[in-house]
């Protein structure tokens, strides 16, 4: 009987021995989840994840709800500054087109005003008196009559008119006051002479006229 007790206690120490070790096993498991369940409660409730549920119970599985908002957040970031580059660009287009529309429209302005002198002297030489000149300067002089209204038709073809202000108001944005007149018999404002034409071009300023006003 004494030779049987020791494969008795033997086998008994063993099974005491597996129960402890599968009882640490099944608590480190619990232990385990446990701790997975509390990093992923403290990652709801951290700065990074704007979680707006309350901290003590977080429904999060085990991809994180509240990152899933966070990215939502991002996607939603990227198409509005999408939209902004979009309409950024419509109206860098839109502002470039205006301009080129607008360099187009007046890219004879320069050469036109360059003719402003010419048509000047030809008015002044025009403006004197033929019949007491001499045959042959008088043939002269119409020759530059001819070339006056040459000029003249040019201009028109390039929609270049002459501003007309003789007794009308004054108007700053057209004509410049070089002079002031003392002219009872006209309202006080009015442009009682032109000293030098002024010309539109297109819709827009080629040349303002100077012109006297009455006081």
């Amino acid at each position: 009987m004494k030779k049987k007790k020791g494969p008795l206690i033997l086998t008994g120490v063993l099974v005491i021995l597996l129960i402890v070790y599968f009882g640490l096993s099944s608590w480190n498991k619990k232990q385990d989840k446990k701790e997975e369940k509390e990093i992923k409660k403290e990652h709801c409730n951290n700065e990074e994840c704007n979680c707006k549920e309350a901290k003590e119970e977080c429904t999060c599985n085990e991809e994180c709800s509240c990152g899933d908002n966070k990215l939502e957040d991002k996607i939603k970031n990227l198409e509005e500054a999408l939209l902004r580059s979009q309409a950024e660009l419509i109206n860098y287009k839109r502002r470039k087109d205006e301009e080129t529309n607008r360099i187009i429209k007046y890219a004879e302005e320069d050469i036109l005003k360059g003719f402003l002198p010419i048509l000047d002297n030809f008015e002044r030489a025009i403006s004197m008196d033929d019949n007491n000149l001499e045959d042959e300067v008088s043939k002269f002089l119409e020759g530059f009559k001819l070339m006056y209204k040459q000029i003249k038709d040019l201009l028109e073809k390039f929609e270049v008119k002459e501003i007309d202000c003789l007794g009308k108001e004054f108007d700053p944005s057209l004509e410049q006051a070089v002079v002031v007149d003392h002219d009872e018999t006209k309202e006080s404002g009015v442009v009682t002479v032109v000293l030098q034409k002024g010309y539109m071009y297109k819709d827009r300023v080629l040349r303002t006229a100077m012109v006297k006003v009455n006081e």
